[in-house]
């Protein structure tokens, strides 16, 4: 593909693998999801990719109410595109997971492109057990080496007949090449439409590596698979968070940031907020030469069907 000429920021404010213990800045309650995602789309971010939590004990949540409050309030504030997760869960089936898109009718929502090992229980030995706030956090983080993230083919397309209605673009999440693979599979039997949007994520246990080369062989397979009819991003995946995003706004894609796919805003220290890592990547982007998208050029660069469509 020609190199693309602004840059779409994501910003992923909030997540389902972290824990409250795990940084004071990672917000699950419903004014500060709300608050952080305002700020982040200040700072430059026209995508949030929105996940919601039990406000009063921060577990990951995919009930319609535990969204309700902050949706309003995030699209009164700000023009920015929301992005609804269908993957807030690792254990619950596709309809709860897809539920929050089908009530709210969002501009965009993520579906995982295959079945995977995802882990991060190595986080648990970070921390004594006296550390923990909330007592489900231990447990949720040590055991998660035991899951299977599911979305075999008959997810993805129960996923993709529900919402077709709706005309939601999807962010296609491929942690692997193969996951390239199965979409293109998806597009030949018709669920998904060019121009399609990839979120290549590196970094994640159970996941392809967060290396360059494997970007490099990511993108090569896409283009080859793909050819004119797809839009990239790239997600990094704690410390690989910032220079992956860097070199992928080099080769002309679009990065995501955010608390979700890392804690940090450099090696050992914490961010204060989302906004500070989406300034960070602006920053960046536009000391290198590249422009940053607005809300409605993202809408443009990835043809979706526009705020005043949503539903709430």
């Amino acid at each position: 593909m020609s190199r693309q000429k602004k840059t779409v920021i994501t910003c992923a404010v909030t997540g389902a693998i972290h824990t409250p213990t795990m940084s004071d800045a990672l917000p699950y309650t419903y004014g500060d999801i709300a608050h952080q995602a305002i700020a982040a789309a200040e700072a430059g971010a026209s995508i949030l990719h929105l996940h919601a939590r039990n406000p009063e004990t921060g577990a990951p949540s995919v009930a319609p109410d535990d969204f309700a409050p902050f949706l309003p309030r995030i699209k009164q504030a700000t023009d920015a595109v929301v992005n609804l997760s269908t993957g807030g869960s690792l254990t619950l089936s596709i309809q709860d997971r897809i539920t929050p898109a089908k009530t709210f009718s969002p501009e965009m929502c993520s579906m995982n492109m295959g079945s995977m090992n995802f882990s991060f229980h190595p986080l648990a030995s970070r921390y004594r057990d006296e550390d923990w706030k909330f007592n489900w956090e231990k447990d949720y983080v040590a055991n998660s080496d035991q899951n299977i993230f599911r979305n075999t083919f008959r997810d993805i397309r129960e996923a993709a007949e529900t919402l077709a209605p709706h005309d939601i673009k999807f962010e296609h999440e491929c942690y692997d090449v193969g996951h390239l693979y199965n979409l293109k599979f998806c597009m030949d039997i018709g669920l998904f439409k060019a121009p399609i949007f990839i979120q290549f994520i590196f970094g994640i246990l159970g996941g392809i590596g967060p290396e360059v080369d494997n970007l490099i062989f990511m993108k090569c397979t896409a283009d080859r698979l793909f050819g004119e009819d797809y839009r990239w991003s790239v997600l990094g995946a704690g410390g690989a968070q910032m220079a992956l995003a860097t070199t992928a706004s080099q080769m002309g894609g679009n990065v995501r940031v955010g608390l979700e796919d890392s804690l940090f805003i450099s090696r050992g220290q914490l961010a204060e907020s989302n906004a500070q890592q989406v300034a960070k990547i602006r920053r960046i982007v536009e000391d290198l030469g590249s422009q940053v998208a607005t809300p409605d050029e993202a809408r443009e660069i990835l043809n979706l069907k526009g705020g005043d469509r949503v539903a709430f």
